[in-house]
């Protein structure tokens, strides 16, 4: 089974862009984050004729998620489900084939002390007590934009990126305690070293140069760990016309 996470920064920007990618890879799951469209105005017709089942979870302007899959999905579920009032959406996800995947684009948290930074922290204590609770009931595949570099490894130059948002403490704490639920980095358990960006700034010939951050992620239930194949960033997606910040991650199974 072949697994695509992507941050596509806007889906109607770069809907073509994602039909190729379905056309070119044919996985059999994907995950998007950043989708910035209402469920009312996703353009979907495109995705549906290619074979896939599309469920998501969108805002206005901001946030949104997806889950596509060429095989049924099962209990969908949007949100952390914990009767927070909170308007962001961040997370939807189903099971397909007995695994529950799930699509997660967590806060970004922007400037370390700011309000978004105290939300980015609550909202990762929410997610840890959602995934205790899926990883009780079984197999599970979190892949998204989780918005935290776990360690200096996953930064292009540490020093430069020391206690600035994505790459504090604070978060790479919350990241660990998100893990000890039962879930471990898929990139990690197969390649403990592997230095593999997922995003890079628009700006400063940041691409060209590798100045990125790994910051989307999957992490597996250890049944699913077991099973892992490859993990994969797909940097071609990252050139060419208007593509997003972030490159998909593909994850085989």
């Amino acid at each position: 089974m072949k697994v695509v996470s992507w941050n596509i920064n806007g889906i109607k920007a770069r809907h073509d862009r994602l039909l190729a990618l379905l056309d070119r890879g044919a996985p059999d799951v994907v995950c998007l984050q950043e989708l910035k469209s209402e469920d009312a105005t996703f353009p979907g017709d495109g995705i549906r004729a290619r074979g896939y089942e599309l469920h998501t979870y969108g805002q206005k302007a901001y946030n949104g998620v997806a889950l596509l899959s060429r095989v049924p999905v099962s209990d969908v579920r949007r949100g952390l489900e914990d009767g927070v009032d909170d308007p962001q959406a961040r997370l939807i996800s189903g099971i397909v084939d007995g695994v529950r995947f799930a699509s997660l684009y967590a806060p970004n948290g922007e400037r370390v002390g700011s309000d978004k930074f105290a939300y980015k922290l609550r909202f990762y204590e929410r997610l840890t007590s959602w995934a205790r609770a899926r990883v009780a009931d079984g197999p599970l595949v979190v892949g998204g934009d989780y918005n935290i570099a776990p360690s200096d490894l996953d930064v292009h130059d540490p020093f430069a990126w020391a206690g600035a948002a994505l790459c504090t403490d604070e978060e790479r704490a919350a990241f660990t305690t998100l893990a000890k639920v039962g879930l471990h980095d898929a990139l990690r358990a197969l390649e403990p070293s592997r230095v593999a960006f997922t995003w890079w700034d628009y700006r400063m010939l940041g691409f060209q140069k590798n100045r990125g951050l790994r910051i989307d992620h999957f992490l597996v239930t250890a049944d699913v760990r077991a099973r892992l194949v490859s993990f994969e960033v797909d940097r071609a997606e990252r050139k060419g016309q208007q593509p997003s910040d972030h490159a998909p991650i593909v994850l085989t199974i």
